[in-house]
């Protein structure tokens, strides 16, 4: 109850503030998105395993997000940042859509 409160909240104080997103800092935000759906995803399928630890959801939600900018920020500094970010989205990807399709056999037994 109190993560779905935080999350209106929080959606809430976007729509009223309208937050930006300073220009430095754009090319990294979509891939810490999609690092950070993966964590979640993780989470939840660590949770239906019986696994679930919150300290490790916190420290691996975190490091995702701080790896993938990394690596998007190293690519960009070589001058192949949109292939980095492709592979990052890719690889995130395929483990979040791995993590659903587990979520999935959980709760449906399918």
């Amino acid at each position: 109850m109190i993560a779905a409160v935080g999350l209106v909240l929080g959606i809430v104080a976007g729509l009223i503030y309208e937050p930006t997103v300073p220009t430095w800092l754009q090319p990294y935000l979509p891939i810490a998105v999609v690092a950070a759906l993966d964590a979640v995803f993780g989470g939840m399928r660590a949770l239906l395993d019986g696994i679930f630890d919150d300290k490790v959801f916190v420290v691996s939600f975190v490091a995702n997000v701080v790896v993938a900018a990394l690596v998007v920020y190293l690519g960009d500094q070589l001058g192949v940042g949109a292939q980095l970010s492709t592979g990052v989205v890719v690889v995130l990807g395929i483990r979040i859509f791995s993590n659903a399709a587990a979520i999935r056999r959980h709760l449906f037994s399918a």
